[in-house]
C-alpha cells in the first residue's frame, strides 16, 4: 500500500508541476540595462617635457647607498662558496671583501 501511494504522490507531483517565475516587464520597456548617468571622463594626456639643446645637464653627484654589512657579508661568503673555497677560508675571504 505504502508504494502505491508513494507513486501516486510522485505522478501526482509531476503532472501538476511548479508555475514558472518570471519577471514582469512592462511593454515597451527596454530590456537591456539603463545607460549610466554620465560617461567616465577621458584619460589625461600630457606632453613629455622635451629637451632643451642649450639648457645646462643636470647631474646628481649623490653616492648610490651602500648595502648593508650584513648584506655585503653574506654576498661576500656567496661568492666565497661559488669559487670553491673551504669554510676556513670562506671567513677569511668574507672579512676583507665586506670591509
Amino acid at each position: 500500500m505504502t508504494r502505491l501511494s508513494i507513486c501516486l504522490l510522485l505522478a501526482a507531483a509531476l503532472f501538476v508541476g511548479q508555475a514558472a517565475h518570471a519577471q514582469y516587464v512592462l511593454p515597451g520597456a527596454s530590456r537591456l540595462a539603463p545607460p549610466l548617468s554620465q560617461p567616465p571622463p577621458p584619460p589625461r594626456i600630457e606632453v613629455p617635457k622635451i629637451p632643451q639643446f642649450d639648457a645646462p645637464p643636470r647631474y646628481n653627484y649623490q653616492p648610490l647607498p651602500r648595502n648593508s654589512f650584513s648584506d655585503r657579508v653574506s654576498k661576500c661568503l656567496d661568492d666565497a662558496a661559488a669559487a670553491g673555497l673551504g669554510p676556513a677560508d670562506r671567513g677569511t675571504y668574507a672579512r676583507s671583501c665586506a670591509n
